[in-house]
């Protein structure tokens, strides 16, 4: 009987190649058990499936295949459009698609007109594991929540304050109910701003809408003007009668002061032409005299007993 041939020996033991395996499986657990959290992020650690421990940033390390990590961008600030999209965002909730920004941005308001309404809500994640274990789908429910809120909101003002004066309100206002809505699901989300883009009216009344805004500028321009007119001329008015008023009052102080010298002087004259009427009386009349001849102009003098007057006498002559 033939004998078969000797197999040839291994250059190593056959323990060896059950040993390489587990080698390997060491080397990549101990390669999955640390992991890099950035600055913006944290790590939600799942164990057996369910939720332990939120890590921060930095190195960490997880039990391999037994823990699970989820990076959650917390310090990120995140934004939904509505109504229009940005081109390259990276949030693939950021913007609908299709006709549904169309549909978004068509409301009613309360006075039954339509308008053309397109917002952006700026948010956080508050609360990784709330956002992630509590709703199914976090962000697309911030986009619904957000357009009921809107919708709620434009239809409870006319059309003109949507438009034009109430823009603020409308945006404190979805602002706080869109905060008390997140927070009553347990999002995990903190809502940082409600903005109001554009907001028109349909594109069939545009054109007359926009002539009424143009009137109602031009009246505002115009009361604007007469208000500045009257600002002028109304204090110009006032300080002048206030100065016909402060004129007149120093007119009366100056005429009663007047007459009050004018009385003592008199007071004053009467009571030294009682002491010597006679000579007070010539002294009177000498300087009455001086004061009135010299005004007189031309002056003939005659004695009472004179008959004519004498040849030589040029009465044409202008006097002096």
């Amino acid at each position: 009987m033939p004998q078969l041939p000797k197999l040839p020996e291994l250059p190593f033991s056959p323990k060896l190649l059950l040993f390489i395996p587990v080698v390997l499986v060491l080397l990549l657990a101990v390669w999955r058990s640390f992991y890099t959290v950035q600055a913006e992020e944290v790590a939600v650690v799942l164990r057996f499936g369910a939720y332990h421990s939120t890590q921060e940033p930095g190195l960490r390390f997880k039990i391999p295949f037994v823990d699970e990590k989820l990076i959650v961008p917390v310090r990120r600030q995140m934004k939904q459009e509505f109504g229009f999209s940005t081109p390259g965002a990276t949030n693939r909730h950021q913007y609908s698609r299709g006709n549904e920004q169309e549909s978004e941005k068509q409301m009613v308001t309360g006075d039954l007109n339509a308008a053309l309404v397109e917002w952006v809500v700026q948010y956080r994640i508050s609360e990784p594991s709330e956002y992630l274990f509590n709703v199914k789908n976090p962000d697309e429910t911030l986009r619904n929540a957000s357009e009921s809120v809107m919708r709620e909101t434009v239809g409870d003002r006319t059309v003109d304050e949507v438009i034009t004066i109430g823009r603020q309100e409308i945006e404190a206002e979805a602002l706080l109910k869109l905060q008390e809505l997140t927070n009553k699901y347990a999002m995990g989300l903190r809502i940082d701003q409600v903005q109001l883009k554009n907001v028109n009216p349909p594109v069939p009344v545009q054109a007359s809408f926009n002539e009424v805004n143009q009137a109602e500028q031009e009246r505002e321009k115009s009361i604007n003007q007469a208000n500045g007119k009257y600002n002028r001329a109304v204090p110009q008015a006032r300080g002048e009668a206030e100065r016909k008023i402060s004129d007149a009052q120093g007119y009366a102080i100056q005429r009663v002061n007047e007459a009050e010298g004018d009385a003592a002087r008199f007071n004053a004259l009467y009571t030294e032409y009682m002491k010597a009427p006679a000579i007070t009386k010539r002294r009177i009349y000498l300087e009455t005299m001086t004061k009135v001849i010299p005004e007189i102009g031309k002056k003939v003098i005659l004695d009472e007993e004179a008959k004519q007057i004498l040849p030589l006498l040029n009465l044409d002559t202008p006097s002096k």
